[in-house]
């Protein structure tokens, strides 16, 4: 049995988050989060109503392009007001009055630089659940809730707007998403191997193939015995942030049905 970790970095995302709320005390009533490949690029919140850059490269984007940057800095401001009132509207649509109230939007591009594949998604949901989901193959909208269906009738109808945002998310997202990982290729495309180590507490408890200071996160952690990937009696954890922006992530193996002269030479390879 050996644990085994394999890098990879084909698939890259541009993706933004923009969070309203209502009701939650010492928090800013808007918030936007931009990141490339899970790495924050900009920040803005209605406190400071200011667009910020997060890494250091982002000022170099920001110096060849002052007008890119005003522009988002107006987006930003006019998303802003706009997400305040539709917060106002949806506490309306679910006849909600006082109380904690969050409407969050989550459109992103995604580029595979192996097949030149791209794809996008625009998402909005309210109090923690999917409202409304862009369909990009069909250019339509999909209404989970019912307080949405009307929502979804009036942006269906505009079908000039569907159509830009498509060309936006498969076109001008990609675009940008290139020109960021050319500015931060020193960071967005890095590679940082791991430390990977086996853990187990009791002779009964599973072993833990444990990997740490893994870049990027796009990483496949597996056991393989004789040679073959084992899925079974395997329970994968999540990717978790370490404080330096690399990554972690362990596998446990349920070794109840495997032979103590299986076992070998145990140790956690990468791959």
């Amino acid at each position: 049995e050996r644990g085994r970790m394999r890098l990879y970095n084909a698939l890259h995302a541009l993706r933004y988050f923009y969070t309203a709320s209502s009701g939650v005390p010492n928090f800013p009533e808007f918030v936007v989060v931009g990141l490339v490949d899970d790495v924050q690029i900009v920040h803005y919140d209605s406190n400071t109503q200011r667009l910020v850059p997060k890494q250091d490269w982002m000022k170099e984007v920001i110096a060849d392009d002052p007008h890119y940057w005003e522009m988002s800095s107006q987006n930003a401001q006019a998303s802003q007001q706009n997400f305040k009132a539709s917060i106002g509207n949806l506490k309306k649509r679910f006849n909600q009055t006082g109380g904690v109230h969050t409407y969050q939007r989550m459109y992103s591009c995604e580029w595979h630089d192996d097949t030149g594949e791209v794809n996008g998604f625009d998402r909005h949901g309210y109090d923690g659940e999917d409202f409304i989901v862009f369909d990009l193959k069909t250019l339509t909208w999909i209404a989970p809730k019912p307080q949405a269906v009307i929502t979804k009738h009036n942006w269906d109808r505009d079908t000039v707007r569907n159509e830009r945002w498509k060309n936006y998310l498969t076109q001008e997202c990609i675009d940008w998403l290139k020109k960021y990982l050319d500015y931060g290729r020193s960071t967005l495309l890095r590679t940082e191997l791991p430390s990977v180590s086996l853990l187990q507490k009791t002779p009964s408890s599973p072993v833990t193939c444990h990997a740490s200071g893994f870049y990027p996160n796009n990483t496949m952690l597996f056991w393989r015995r004789d040679g073959e990937e084992v899925h079974e009696d395997v329970d994968h954890g999540e990717i978790l942030h370490n404080h330096d922006g690399t990554f972690q992530k362990s596998v446990d193996l349920d070794v109840s049905s495997v032979k103590a002269e299986d076992w070998g030479s145990n140790k956690g390879q990468l791959y």
